[in-house]
């Protein structure tokens, strides 16, 4: 009788492959030759069941295992005979060898006979049905492998692991059926049917004991979610029990940073509904009180350890709520100081004492003097893509060094943020003498690179395609490679970007970024802008908070002006066909009206034209700009995708005129700070300004210049505020010229939108933003570029001979006929304000943000933009 349902047919599994060898049973031809060998030990004594023994065992059913070989697992006692320890004994190693599949011991007379039903090679071990788990996957789980004994209590329990594996992806009504094919010679192959069943989700999650913080806060901190109507894209709604359990570890740490050092959080509740045909989870929060730091000190034990020194390195400030996660990192700070000193071997123990009356925990930082123990070998495993330096060097300390296990943590960390591995950890064991120790480092690799087609669009830039190919873990060096081209409405372009984070083996990321953009004529500007360039940059940390990052830069820009019948913004020095330059209307010239239809003049204004400072702009040409320049950049957010707690701030500085075209300094500061206000309320502020300054005489060209609208305040158009041209009347906001110095100001409230589940993402914020971009320091007359002196004195315009015959001047309000020679700005000091409402989707596709602004205080000739939509989705 078969073990197993078996098939009826003599080829492999449908879905499989048939060519596939069957092998021999390695393992069950080793296991012949040890107890066929342990058959005829050296100890002088006949082997059990020996003729010349009392009684005598006889094998029956054995085909491939020698008799002999059976019974040198059954030992006989002194008098000769096998008493029924011997026969229990005997049996169940015989079961244990997996070379049978039944056994059985009977006695008859004076002879122990014993029945053995020899268990089938295994030739092939194949899976059908399973569409959501690989087979790549699923092989490691089991133990039946081809060329092994086909055992029904393995094959049991195999089956019971892959359904386990299906219930990590949330598939609780999985079935496995073992089915045997019989390829003689008593071999067989073995196939496992796999009927998935549908996805078994979390219904509902429910917290117990929570007063501190509602449950849309504890909700964000878990890694499962409940199932919505979105859970097909954002995932997380399967019950996994593993990633459940970590998820009160996530709860725990999340309290103790909250200043709950007692929280506990017992093993969750999961119940499982027919009705619904999901589960039901419930998490136990047992808070404790809330406390504050207390008395925060450092007590060395070390000769010559100054505890002073190393009090000003502690972020722990008494008064402050408690914070557990504080604790550790100022752990790995006093002890990477200790190594910087020469105390590799000092070993930094923070103590806690509760004051449970005050709600208050006394920190002492323990120095004392550790074990003298080196680090004799590093192991690295599991690493099948990724390079063993790459994992290596994000140690402070290498082989040979002392062991210090607060820099093996941090170390730790740092691969864990690298995000090239699905996990990793990090064990020890003691080396080859008492004062050795040998790391092991366990990962595994994950996939790094991506190639997405991303689509989007923005206020400024129009609907847009980007195609990128992106890997953060190139050739498993650890190098970042982005390769990127961009096509829009009114943008066209391409990037290269390479950043190596360890340049010359040191903490040094260097990289360049290669680029051209094309930004296109628009309603908010006349003309278009080109831009291609290199930028080399060079990041070396100081701390783990701030970063220094010094930079060249070398870019050509050229700004065009469209000179077209659609497009006629350059005509007045090459004017196009009728009737985009023809007027008919009357006009006053020295107190005289013109009848309507006595003449048709030229006039290139009622068309739209360019500034006259754009047009000496894009005579120009081509402007060549070399820059040194340098950022130091600060970032203690908590999470840089979705911060609650934390800044991020840059400053920039660039000097341009180490060769080129242009000469000036210029300028940035851009900074943010993160704070929650309630469990669901998170603020923001955010202060920006810049200043740009020629270096020596002339002007700054005013591709230069810094151009500002929504980015600075919202509510305004894309070049919607700062100075512009004046003097043509039919083209004032087209006409933006830029500034020299900008600042501003944004208060923002975030908030999550109540009544939609928190995985989906969306979020609502109320803003209030100021600021101002002044100083145009650009030329007033370009006479000379336009070959004409046509300029306002007191409101009079000197009109130029030979546009009208008479040569005479033109009162204030009057239509010119052609261009003024001199620019007329408008660069008001107003600070402008604009309140509003945005919604913020972290969608899995990307990005999403959506501003409604209401301007308050404006000035006369600024644009204003009520909506602001900037985004894109990966497909």
């Amino acid at each position: 009788m078969s073990l197993f349902p078996v098939r009826s047919r003599t080829h492999g599994p449908t879905r499989k492959p048939a060519g596939i060898a069957v092998r021999a049973s390695m393992l069950g031809f080793a296991a012949l030759i040890f107890v066929s060998a342990s058959a005829f030990a050296d100890d002088g004594k006949p082997a059990a069941g020996d003729s010349k023994g009392d009684e005598t065992i006889v094998v029956e059913g054995n085909k491939r295992v020698e008799a002999a070989t059976v019974r040198s697992y059954f030992r006989a006692n002194a008098n000769g005979r096998y008493d029924e320890a011997a026969r229990d004994a005997g049996l169940k190693a015989l079961i244990e060898t997996r070379l049978f599949d039944n056994v059985s011991v009977d006695r008859s007379g004076g002879r122990l006979i014993v029945h053995v039903h020899e268990a089938p090679i295994l030739g092939k071990v194949a899976f059908e049905g399973n569409k959501r788990v690989k087979d790549t996957d699923l092989t490691p789980v089991i133990d039946s492998k081809p060329g092994g004994s086909l055992q029904r209590a393995v094959v049991q329990s195999d089956v019971n692991k892959i359904i386990e594996a299906y219930k990590h992806l949330g598939r609780d009504d999985v079935s496995v059926k073992p089915v045997t094919i019989d390829r003689g010679n008593d071999r067989v192959d073995l196939v496992f049917e796999v009927t998935e069943g549908v996805k078994t989700p979390v219904r509902q999650i429910s917290f117990v004991g929570n007063t501190a913080f509602g449950r849309r806060q504890l909700a964000a901190v878990i890694k499962t979610s409940q199932s919505s109507f979105l859970s097909f894209i954002t995932g997380g709604d399967v019950y996994d029990p593993d990633i459940v359990n970590n998820d009160r570890e996530l709860l725990r740490n999340y309290y103790r940073r909250k200043g709950y050092a007692d929280v506990n959080v017992p093993p969750v509740q999961a119940e499982y509904d027919p009705a619904t045909k999901g589960f039901t989870l419930t998490y136990t929060i047992e808070e404790g009180p809330l406390y504050r730091f207390g008395d925060v000190t450092v007590d060395s034990h070390v000769e010559g350890v100054d505890p002073g020194k190393l009090r000003r390195l502690l972020t722990v400030q008494q008064g402050a709520t408690f914070d557990g996660s504080a604790l550790d990192r100022n752990d790995e700070k006093i002890s990477a100081e200790l190594a910087r000193l020469g105390y590799p071997f000092s070993r930094v123990q923070s103590r806690t004492t509760r004051d449970e009356a005050g709600k208050r925990i006394d920190i002492a930082f323990i120095i004392d003097q550790g074990p003298r123990a080196y680090i004799e070998r590093i192991n690295i495993h599991g690493n099948l893509r990724t390079r063993d330096y790459v994992i290596r060097r994000e140690f402070d300390i290498g082989e040979g060094d002392p062991y210090n296990h607060a820099l093996i943590e941090r170390g730790e960390r740092r691969l864990n943020n690298l995000d090239y591995f699905k996990s990793v950890h990090i064990s020890t064991r003691p080396g080859s003498a008492p004062d050795r120790v040998i790391v092991t480092i366990q990962v595994e690799d994950k996939p790094t690179g991506s190639v997405s087609v991303s689509g989007g669009y923005s206020t400024l830039e129009g609907p847009l395609v980007e195609v990128a190919f992106t890997e953060t873990n190139f050739l498993g060096r650890g190098e970042y490679v982005r390769l990127s081209a961009t096509r829009g409405l009114y943008s066209n372009g391409w990037g290269v970007t390479f950043t190596e984070p360890y340049l010359f083996d040191q903490r040094l990321a260097g990289g360049f970024d290669l680029y051209h953009k094309q930004q296109l004529e628009n309603i908010y500007a006349l003309y278009a802008t080109t831009t291609t360039g290199i930028n080399l940059r060079l990041g070396v940390p100081i701390t783990e908070e701030l970063t220094f990052q010094p930079n060249y830069s070398l870019y050509s820009s050229q700004i065009t002006i469209p000179n077209d019948s659609s497009l006629p913004y350059g005509d007045c020095n090459n004017p196009t066909p009728l009737p985009d330059n023809v007027w008919g209307g009357s006009f006053t010239t020295a107190g005289q009206t013109a009848p309507q239809a006595a003449s048709i003049v030229s006039n290139c204004l009622l068309n739209g034209e360019a500034s006259a400072a754009i047009k000496e702009a894009a005579a120009q040409g081509q402007i060549i700009t070399s820059l040194v320049g340098y950022s130091l950049i600060w970032d203690s957010l908590d999470n840089r995708k979705n911060p609650t707690q934390g800044a991020h701030a840059e400053f920039h500085q660039d000097i341009a005129g180490l060769g080129g075209n242009s000469d000036f300094v210029r300028e940035t500061i851009d900074g943010k700070v993160y704070y929650p206000i309630t469990d669901d309320f998170v603020g923001m502020l955010r202060v920006q300004g810049g200043r740009i300054d020629q270096i020596g005489s002339g002007f700054l060209p005013l591709v230069d210049n810094f151009n500002l609208g929504p980015t600075l305040v919202r509510g305004f158009a894309p070049g919607g505020i700062g100075p512009r041209d004046i003097s043509d009347p039919n083209n004032i906001y087209a006409n933006s010229l830029g500034g020299t110095t900008y600042f501003g100001g944004t208060a923002e409230v975030q908030f999550p939108i109540f009544g939609l589940p928190r995985e989906v993402g969306l979020k609502g914020a109320l803003f209030v933003d100021a600021g101002t971009l002044t100083g145009y320091s650009g030329q007033s007359n370009l006479s000379s570029l336009l070959g004409y002196n046509y300029c306002s004195v007191n409101g009079v315009y000197n009109y130029p001979k030979g546009s009208n015959g008479n040569g005479t001047g033109l009162s204030r309000g009057v239509i010119p006929l052609t261009q003024p020679s001199c620019v007329t700005v408008d660069d008001e000091n107003v600070i402008r304000t604009s309140v509003g409402a945005s919604l913020i989707w972290a969608s899995p596709m990307g990005p999403i943000r959506i501003d409604f602004a209401l301007p308050i205080i404006k000035g006369k000739y600024d644009q204003v933009q009520y909506v602001n939509f900037s985004g894109g989705a990966t497909f």
